[in-house]
């Protein structure tokens, strides 16, 4: 999995996630987030457009990252999931804790209001 980060406006991290994300890839994952935890509020738009497969180990280490953004003021939201990824968010409840957005620009739009 290939993991590129660029900020935006308003400090606003984008995420852009490549390839599959599982329980040998969730690493470059997980040291990512660390990363973008230390920031004072994490603002964070995870792109998915071009992630076709994740397993339990990834969307832990979003659960976990989310809680430590949440406390901090912050956010961590979701855009362009595949059908795939959308329906595993849908199905493990996720979808629920997590505002997922048809594409980066309306998440942006969204965490800026």
């Amino acid at each position: 999995m290939q993991v590129i980060v660029t900020d935006h406006r308003c400090d606003i991290a984008v995420l852009h996630l490549r390839g599959e994300l599982d329980a040998d890839t969730a690493g470059a994952l997980r040291a990512t987030l660390a990363d973008l935890l230390e920031r004072p509020v994490p603002r964070i738009v995870v792109d998915l457009t071009d992630l076709k497969f994740c397993d339990s180990v990834g969307l832990s280490a979003f659960i976990t990252s989310k809680q430590v953004i949440t406390a901090r003021g912050g956010w961590l939201s979701f855009a362009g999931a595949n059908r795939f990824l959308v329906r595993l968010l849908e199905t493990v409840g996720l979808s629920k804790y997590f505002a997922i957005f048809p594409d980066v620009d309306d998440a942006i739009a969204a965490g800026q209001l």
